[in-house]
């Protein structure tokens, strides 16, 4: 079975035109709701896989170089 990776952009649910800014406001907003500590009980394993994935998309999008070579593919 293969992982299927989302958009970046749709996981941070911003624009592929979007600033830092918004991606950084986007990502903390989605950090504090996805976070493993705020989430109890059953729906914690995947509040900590959507927490994981929007962590992953704000590591490549928040960086020029890594998101520059993330949109040409």
């Amino acid at each position: 079975m293969a992982v299927v990776k989302r958009d970046y952009y749709e996981v941070l649910t911003v624009s592929k035109t979007a600033s830092g800014d918004e991606i950084k406001r986007s990502y903390r907003r989605l950090a504090m709701k996805y976070h493993p500590d705020r989430n109890a009980g059953e729906g914690r394993a995947e509040a900590e896989i959507k927490f994981k994935e929007c962590s992953e998309a704000y590591e490549v999008l928040s960086d020029e170089a890594k998101r520059q070579r993330y949109d040409q593919y």
